[in-house]
């Protein structure tokens, strides 16, 4: 089967398509045929050589996916799972396992990484929900707001950013959305109900709509130090990328790590629900066929973008 991967680390010239033995699904397990894999900023890490634990060449990067069941393993049962060949379903992965991640045409994965994919929205859509709507709700789960709860999220135009705005409005809480001004135009379709512009002393202008510090802030802009202050005392804050320090003033900082959802298949039928209901929008800045994953990962590396690259298989 085509996969796309890397023999030796380094930039997205590195990445290949590769011919790796077809997998089937074992006991418990569920094969689908790969549509499109998205193309999220943790595959970079991964394509580089930055993720611990991801050693074993070919490395094949990839968190999530969208496809059709082709196999399901006997002791899947429908009650249980409620899955079957032929099914369209989206589906997490870690890429850091042995059999490695997404980008490959033929993906499995346990029956509980995988789920519905939203009816009404086309495969390369729906792979851009398993990641990072999980992302999102962990972040939301960590901070444990109550209703009424004031949040904070940087970089709030992408696709990270736009998920946490929809699924914390859903939760009950007053969202404040920091991006580039002439994201704001953007934003207004995600109704975040307060806009701070990015940008040099991006505390204090949170700190003027909500002077005694918000309850809680996502950091998907990596600002990291110069989010901090924003926060009220006592507050949250949600690191992406693993940044962990003692800020002090009774902040707690929560590094968000989406592989501790991977096995919620429940989270992933929740995310498909929102999108069928039209409350959570999948945002595609580009597909690739496989072949062109370099320029995928270029694309994204570049920055700017407001949705995400997908590889077509």
């Amino acid at each position: 089967m085509r996969a796309v991967g890397v023999r030796e680390f380094g930039g997205p010239e590195a990445l290949e398509v590769l011919e790796l033995p077809e997998p089937h699904a074992g006991p418990g397990q569920v094969r689908l045929h790969v549509a499109a894999a998205t193309v999220n900023p943790s595959d970079v890490a991964t394509r580089a050589g930055l993720r611990p634990g991801v050693d074993a060449a070919p490395v094949i990067p990839g968190w999530d996916a969208a496809g059709v069941l082709d196999e399901v393993a006997a002791d899947v049962t429908r009650g249980v799972a409620d899955l079957t060949v032929g099914d369209a379903v989206i589906a997490v992965v870690p890429p850091f396992r042995p059999e490695g991640g997404a980008y490959v045409e033929k993906l499995v994965v346990d029956a509980d990484q995988v789920a519905p994919a939203p009816a009404g929205t086309d495969l390369v859509h729906a792979a851009t929900v398993p990641m990072n709507g999980l992302t999102a709700l962990r972040a939301l789960d960590l901070l444990d707001l109550p209703d009424g709860g004031v949040l904070a999220v940087s970089g709030a135009a992408g696709a990270l950013g736009g998920y946490l705005l929809q699924l914390a409005a859903l939760r009950g809480l007053r969202t404040i959305a920091i991006a580039r001004e002439h994201d704001r135009e953007l934003l207004s379709s995600l109704a975040p109900h307060d806009f701070v512009p990015a940008g040099p002393d991006v505390a204090a202008r949170v700190r003027a709509v909500v002077p005694e510090g918000v309850d809680g802030a996502v950091d998907a802009a990596l600002l990291h130090a110069e989010l901090v202050p924003a926060v009220r005392d006592g507050g949250g804050f949600v690191s992406v990328r693993g940044w962990h320090e003692d800020v002090g003033r009774g902040v707690t900082v929560h590094p968000v790590m989406v592989g501790d959802y991977v096995h919620r298949a429940d989270l992933l039928r929740e995310l498909t629900g929102l999108v069928e209901d039209g409350r959570l929008t999948p945002r595609v800045a580009r597909t690739f066929p496989a072949a062109q994953a370099a320029e995928a990962h270029r694309l994204l590396e570049a920055g700017g973008l407001r949705g995400r690259p997908v590889l077509t298989f």
